[in-house]
């Protein structure tokens, strides 16, 4: 006979070895930092299930907090090995879990589609914010990623004999990074560190506080890195990803799946909009900024305040900024 646990703050069922949690209508960060409480309540008894259903039947929006609610908890789940069903996705939330490749990770059973049903190209996503629905920033950004892209060109074959010249290597330098709802893409700049970079990083101390990376005097730079970095000149290629529709011109910053994942749920809001070129953190401090947690501020500043208006104020700052020798990273 099954049994019924308190509500925490979800409807648990218990039978035996197997748990279902009904999730709510929305999944967004309030709801999300309970789901993480009761989650984890449940899998901390001293004999926790076995098998937990996650019952997605009524759940008809999620957020950026959402999806960090549910890798946070499936990791939990994994490292107890408890196995975790997300069962009666509907298409919303399935969009979003396609969008991020999760629903290539998660074990998801739904019912049989009918033919009425969407297919999964056509999978809706959530309107997370305005900014990330309005046409005509959309418009901007392709408007001026196509000058951005010109001026990269113009450039490309000195910058690129300089690079060459300074270290061995490739010019362009990729990476993947986190953009809207947490959908990895390759970001691509102007290199501006050793080839071994990124083996190298364990070894250089982190002077900035929380989930960034930050080190002034990174021996890791170039010299003409170091240059590049100055004048912002390596993050010209952005207007590549801009194009395609992976940022915008104005944003947050796009973080590193390292740092995502030392990510709390509430952290993952910044992840409701697009991630940017340039942005309150760009313009507010940049480098300086080493707390994770104001990074976090001036990107939910920038959320709650956006306006396309705002976005031509930001882009005329960076364009101030540049112009100031101090401005760069490190």
């Amino acid at each position: 006979m099954a049994s019924q646990l308190p509500e925490i703050d979800f409807p648990v069922t218990v039978s035996y070895d197997h748990s279902v949690i009904y999730m709510p209508e929305r999944l967004t960060v309030l709801e999300a930092v309970q789901f993480k409480q009761t989650f984890g309540q449940l899998i901390a008894q001293a004999s926790p299930p076995r098998l937990i259903t996650l019952d997605f039947s009524t759940t008809a929006f999620i957020d950026s907090s959402g999806v960090g609610v549910l890798v946070h908890n499936f990791k939990a789940a994994k490292s107890k090995q408890i196995n975790l069903i997300f069962y009666n996705v509907n298409p919303l939330v399935m969009g979003v879990l396609s969008l991020t490749s999760l629903d290539q990770i998660f074990t998801i059973q739904n019912p049989p589609p009918t033919h009425t049903e969407s297919s999964k190209s056509e999978l809706p996503l959530p309107e997370t914010h305005p900014s990330v629905k309005s046409w005509v920033k959309r418009l901007l950004d392709i408007v001026g990623s196509i000058v951005g892209l010109g001026i990269t060109g113009l450039i490309l074959l000195p910058m690129a004999i300089a690079i060459k010249l300074d270290s061995p290597g490739p010019i362009f330098f990729w990476q993947t990074r986190y953009g809207w709802l947490g959908k990895p893409f390759k970001i691509i700049k102007f290199r501006s560190m050793c080839i071994n970079a990124e083996a190298l990083r364990q070894q250089i101390p982190n002077q900035a506080e929380g989930a960034i990376f930050k080190n002034q005097n990174d021996p890791r730079i170039t010299k003409v890195g170091r240059f590049l970095r100055r004048t912002s000149l390596d993050e010209l290629p952005q207007f590549w990803n801009v194009l395609k529709g992976e940022m915008s011109l104005v944003g947050t910053r796009p973080p590193t799946p390292d740092e995502v994942d030392k990510y709390d749920v509430p952290q993952w809001r910044r992840l409701n909009v697009k991630p940017g070129m340039t942005g309150e953190w760009q313009v507010n401090g940049r480098s300086k900024v080493k707390n994770f947690e104001d990074v976090i501020q001036l990107d939910l500043k920038y959320q709650e305040n956006w306006s396309l208006m705002y976005d031509l104020k930001l882009i005329l700052k960076t364009i101030l900024i540049l112009f100031n020798k101090n401005s760069g990273a490190f």
